[in-house]
Parts: C-alpha cells; structure tokens; sequence
C-alpha cells in the first residue's frame, strides 16, 4: 500500500505542461483502407519486433505460443535481436513498419525517442479499457498505481498513453551483504557516511564504487535530484526549465557524481562500454568494488559468473543529502509500442491487452520479467522479494523521463548529462564545464517541446 501512495503521489507531481501534439484518432485509421482493423473472423499476421534482453528469447516464443493458443486467427512473427535497431531500421526505411515494438526509451540508438518526436507511435489509451482476454477484468484494473501516469508512457504529456509499461524493476546501489556483514559496516543512508565508508574500503584495497556504463547513470541521477530538490528540481529539469540545472540543489547533483570519482574503480573507465560492462560489474561480485548502481536484472544478467565465497545480494537506495532526508529508488520500466505506420494496428492492440493476462504475466515471471501488475511480487522469490519490497522499507519511489521535443540538431540532453560521465570520472571535465553544457543544451531544447 505504501508503494501504491508513493507513486500515486508521484504521478500527480509528473503531470507536466507540454502542448499536446497531435495525432491519428482509430478512425482516421479505418478510414486508411490498407490498414487493418482488427483481427475479428479475419486471419491476421502480426509482426512483433523484440529486443533480446536479459530475459532471453524463448519467452517471447512462449507468448506468441499462448496467444496463438486462444487466437486461431493470428500468427505473430517474431523478430528478435540484441541490436534491434540495427536489424529492423533497414526494415523501416524501406516502408515495412512492424506491427509492434518491444523497445524501449533511453537506449543509445533511441529508435523510440525518434519516433516519438516525429508523432510516429499510436495511441494506446484505448488498451486501458480492454478487457483482458480469458479474463473479465479491464488492463487498468491489474496495473499497479502510477505507471501509467508518467512522461515514460505519456510523452506529450497530454492524457493519452502512447508507451504501454511492461517490466519494471526498483534500481538503487547494489553489493555484497555478505561482505558487509563479514566487515561489520553499515550501509550509508546519508553522503556524509558513504565517504566515510570509502575511506575505510580504501585502506582494505576496495573501491567504494563503479558503475556498468555511464548510462546507468540516468536513474542514479534522477535518485540524486529528487533527493536534492524534491519532485519539484526533477520535474523543472525534465522539462528543461530556465536556470535548472544553475540551481544549487542541481550543482550538488554534479558535485557528487564528481566526487565519487575518487572513490572509483580505475578499471571502470575503460571496461564501461557494452562490450566489457560485465567486466565492472564483476568487481562488486569479487569484492573489488563496494557499490555500482543498477536494477534487479543484474542478478539474472550475473548468474552465471564466478563470485566471492558466501556473496549475497544487496540492494539500498540512493544516500540522502541529510541525515534524516529522504532516500529514493528510481523504477525503471520498458515499454511496449505501436508504431502509427503499423498494418494491423487493432489487432496489435488486442495482442498487447493479453500481454497483462495472468497467463502471459506467469511466462514473464518464469523469465524473470515482472511487470506492474497487482500480485506479482507475492510471487516472487526471495532474493527478488527483497529488491521490489524496498518500497515497504522507506525508500521512496522516482520515476520520469525527459519531455519530448521535436529533433533539434546537435542538441541531446543525454548526451550532456549522462554520456560526459566517463569524462568526469577521469578528470577530463570538471562539474563547471559540465553544468553549462547541460544548461545550454536545455535551453536549446525548452522552445522545442511538444
């Protein structure tokens, strides 16, 4: 019940003033005669592009299996792949849109950030009030509070759901309980004490820190301003305020990016790229490193890997500023699509809605995909228990993403903000320089919101 609070107050704190960007209503889609509108009595063939995460393959097999199950009128192709973008671009270039998109934001390719900007994804607001099939509940009566109320599903931030949430796992700063317990420490909850903790690491020969890649820096971040200036600083820079990121609370934001430099692995730097990520997560696996900011899917992406003896899993939210301040736990959510120039785009709708089945949600689950749907986490193990119950532990939930504007040349906000990091972890950019990029890409972007 708390989660529910927290989110449904974060929601309300994310409603953003964005103009509402126009887009094709389902009958300008019926009106289109080579576009299908359902599958009905109809055979249908639904192209579902997928990337291949952590999850693996087979799941989506085993979807596709169910809902061709309980629809003998369609048949899903699957394209699935690690680079997906890369495979499936040529595809749209050359016209042949698939029917749904199973990929989602904050990717360095941004595909779907891309599309977003050209009004390119359909409305899905409608999906919210099917009734699930074999079921006799709507989809909004099994998602949990707040997921659909976010700039991550509602990108123009005008009442429609254009990116339907599908997994979602709490990130935070994961570690070692075992070492911890081992060592006698306490896990910080304030700054104060996590510098504290990396001097008596140091003098053991342990990195207080390291991080995959500098894009997980995107939900460490969005912990840190919430943490600095409330939903209040989050929101102004999400949707690229005047003077934001000038503010003191956004400068100490920066501050302590820059200072857990000195706390860093040397070897994260150049092992933080996506073909030797695992090499730093496995710094924390084998005792090198105390911290690295990640999501629960880390325990299946490292199952495999060697690890220290008695290694246990920990996760904690990101430090407060104050003793007694607020600790926050950014959700991160994929999300699944629908691009407008789809051919069989009820039926894609229709496809989607079993997705939230009790079914479907149990072959997710199987998989290690958890998606925000009432009971999930009951049935959960419990390492995993531990990860989605820190919400119950007073942390309190963040969630958002930067508003959508429309393309403006050499002007990324993530670029700035989240790809520098590196530079700022090997003293090639100080927090100054740093923060007036970031300003003035924002300012760029301000007059091109949606």
């Amino acid at each position: 019940m708390k989660m529910k609070k927290y989110l449904l107050a974060l929601s309300l704190g994310l409603i953003l003033v964005l103009a509402a960007c126009g887009g094709s209503s389902d009958d300008s889609k019926k009106d289109d005669g080579d576009k299908d509108s359902s599958s009905g009595d109809k055979e249908v063939t639904l192209h579902l592009a997928a990337l291949e995460s952590a999850y693996g393959a087979d799941v989506w097999k085993n979807i596709i299996k169910a809902y061709e199950g309980i629809n003998e009128n369609v048949t899903v192709d699957l394209t699935i792949a690690k680079n997906l973008e890369e495979v499936i671009r040529p595809e749209m270039q050359a016209g042949n849109y698939p029917d749904i998109f199973m990929l989602a934001t904050s990717r360095e390719e941004a595909l779907t950030e891309t599309l977003i900007k050209e009004n390119g994804v359909e409305n899905l607001s409608d999906v919210l009030t099917m009734t699930v099939p074999g079921e006799e509940v709507q989809v909004q009566d099994k998602l949990l509070d707040g997921f659909t109320d976010t700039l991550a599903t509602n990108p123009y931030d005008d009442g429609e759901m254009y990116l339907a949430p599908m997994f979602y796992s709490p990130t935070g700063l994961f570690y070692n309980a075992a070492l911890f317990e081992e060592k006698g420490w306490e896990v910080p909850t304030t700054w104060d004490e996590m510098w504290e903790l990396g001097e008596k690491a140091d003098k053991e020969g342990i990195a207080l820190f390291t991080y995959p890649i500098a894009g997980y820096f995107d939900t460490l971040i969005g912990s840190l301003l919430y943490a600095s200036g409330g939903p209040e600083l989050f929101t102004s820079a999400m949707t690229y305020e005047e003077g934001a990121w000038q503010t003191d609370e956004a400068k100490r934001v920066l501050e302590t990016v820059e200072k857990l430099s000195e706390y860093t692995h040397p070897n994260t730097v150049a092992n933080a790229n996506p073909n030797d990520f695992t090499k730093n997560q496995q710094l924390v696996l084998d005792n090198e490193a105390l911290f690295m900011p990640n999501g629960s899917w880390v325990v299946d992406e490292m199952k495999e890997a060697p690890r220290a003896d008695g290694f246990e899993w920990g996760m904690t939210a990101v430090p407060a500023f104050e003793e007694g301040g607020d600790q926050y736990a950014f959700t991160f959510f994929e999300q699944i699509w629908i691009p407008k120039e789809a051919e069989n785009i009820d039926a894609a709708k229709e496809f989607i809605s079993f997705l939230y089945s009790d079914e479907a949600s149990d072959i997710f689950l199987e998989a290690g995909a958890v998606q925000p749907i009432e009971g999930n986490v009951d049935k959960l193990d419990e390492q995993k228990k531990l990860f989605y119950g820190i919400y119950e532990e007073g942390a309190l939930p963040a969630m958002g993403t930067f508003a959508s504007t429309d393309p403006v040349p050499g002007a990324s906000i993530s670029d700035e903000l989240y790809g520098k990091v590196d530079s700022i972890m090997s003293g090639k950019l100080t927090v100054e320089g740093w923060q007036k990029a970031i300003q003035e890409v924002s300012d760029k972007l301000r007059p091109a919101m949606k």
